[in-house]
C-alpha cells in the first residue's frame, strides 16, 4: 500500500467509512470483479494462485480445476475488499455477520474443564472475523506483525484490537504474552499456514510439497495442557455473512517439532478441503526464508 501524506488520511479514512456502510453482498459483488482485476495484473500472483491450487490435488485436470479457479479469484477478491465493513462497522455490527457456528460447544466445554484455548485459524474465508467474534464472548490474545505503512498500522489495529482482544508483537515478548494468557485459562489465535522465520520451524509436507511450518502450537500447547481447536470463518454466498467452523484436535501434538508440524499441516489440509475455494491459494505457502535449511538436502541442517 503507498505510503498515504497525513493531509490525505482523513480524506483516505472517510472514503474507507463510505465503503464500508455499503451492503455486504454489493461488496462482495465487487470483490469478484477486484479478484479479477488483480489476477490478471502483473506480477506474480496469479502464477503462484494457480499452481499452489493446482498442485494441491484438490481438483482433476480440465474443467473441474478452472471452475475451481474461477471461485477461488472472486472470493480472494471478496476477501480485500470485506476488511472495510470488519475493521470498520461499529463492533456490535460486525459480530452480528457472525451468523452462526457449528462445534463452539467444544470450546464451552473446554473453558469450563479450566483449559487454555488455542484457536488455529488458516486462512480461509473471513479469518479476521474469528478473533473479533472471540473477543466479544472472552479474553483473546493474538500475535500481530506491524505493516511499514503507518497508516495502515493504524487502520488494522482499530479494526483488530476491540472487544476483549489483545494484539502482542511478534517476538518473544509476544510468546510470553500468548503463554501468560493461556495459564490464565484465556484463549489465543495461531495462524498455522504462515512460513516460519529461519531457524523457528520445521519442514513438513504441506498438500505434497515442503513448507516451512511454525512450531509454537506445539510447545505452547505442551508447557499448558491447552486445548486446540482448527477453527475456520467460512464466508456464506450473496453476502449473507459468514459461519464459524470448529473442529477439535483430536489428541494433544506430539512433542517432537517435526511430527507435530506434520499433523498441523494434515489438520490444515483437512479444512481446506471443506472450504478449498476460500483457501489464500495466492500465498508463497512453500518458499524458502533466510536461514532456514534445504528441504531436500538432508545434510543442510
Amino acid at each position: 500500500m503507498p505510503r498515504i501524506l497525513p493531509q490525505r488520511q482523513s480524506r483516505v479514512m472517510f472514503l474507507f467509512k463510505l465503503l464500508a456502510r455499503l451492503p455486504l453482498p454489493l461488496l462482495h459483488g465487487i470483490g469478484i470483479v477486484l479478484g479479477w482485476l488483480i489476477y490478471w495484473a502483473p506480477g506474480r500472483h496469479s502464477a503462484r494462485l494457480r499452481n499452489n491450487l493446482f498442485d494441491s490435488g484438490l481438483c482433476t485436470p480440465g474443467r473441474d480445476c478452472r471452475r475451481l479457479l474461477r471461485r477461488a479469484i472472486g472470493e480472494a477478491g471478496k476477501a480485500v475488499i470485506e476488511l472495510f465493513p470488519v475493521w470498520l462497522r461499529p463492533y456490535d455490527k460486525v459480530v452480528k455477520l457472525v451468523k452462526g457456528t457449528s462445534g463452539w460447544e467444544h470450546i464451552d466445554a473446554a473453558r469450563a474443564a479450566g483449559k487454555g484455548i488455542i484457536l488455529i485459524g488458516p486462512h480461509i474465508g473471513c479469518f479476521e472475523m474469528i478473533n473479533l467474534y472471540y473477543a466479544s464472548l472472552h479474553p483473546f490474545t493474538a500475535m500481530y506483525k506491524p505493516p511499514r505503512n503507518p497508516f495502515l498500522d493504524t487502520l488494522m489495529l482499530a479494526g483488530r484490537q476491540r472487544g476483549q482482544a489483545t494484539l502482542v508483537p511478534t517476538d518473544l515478548s509476544g510468546v510470553r504474552a500468548q503463554l501468560a494468557a493461556l495459564k490464565r485459562h484465556e484463549a489465543i489465535g495461531i495462524l498455522p499456514d504462515q512460513v516460519a522465520t529461519g531457524g523457528d520451524g520445521v519442514w513438513a509436507p504441506f498438500f505434497g510439497r515442503p513448507a516451512y511450518t511454525p512450531t509454537l502450537v506445539a510447545s505452547l500447547q505442551r508447557k499448558t495442557g491447552a486445548a486446540a481447536f482448527f477453527i475456520a470463518a467460512e464466508r456464506l454466498s450473496w453476502g449473507r455473512g459468514y459461519h464459524l467452523h470448529v473442529f477439535p484436535l483430536d489428541a494433544p501434538l506430539p512433542e517432537d517439532k517435526t511430527a507435530a508440524a506434520v499433523r498441523i499441516n494434515q489438520g490444515v489440509e483437512a479444512v481446506v478441503r471443506h472450504f478449498p475455494a476460500q483457501y489464500l491459494w495466492s500465498y508463497n505457502r512453500h518458499k524458502r526464508p533466510g536461514g532456514a535449511p534445504d528441504p531436500y538436502d538432508p545434510t543442510d541442517a
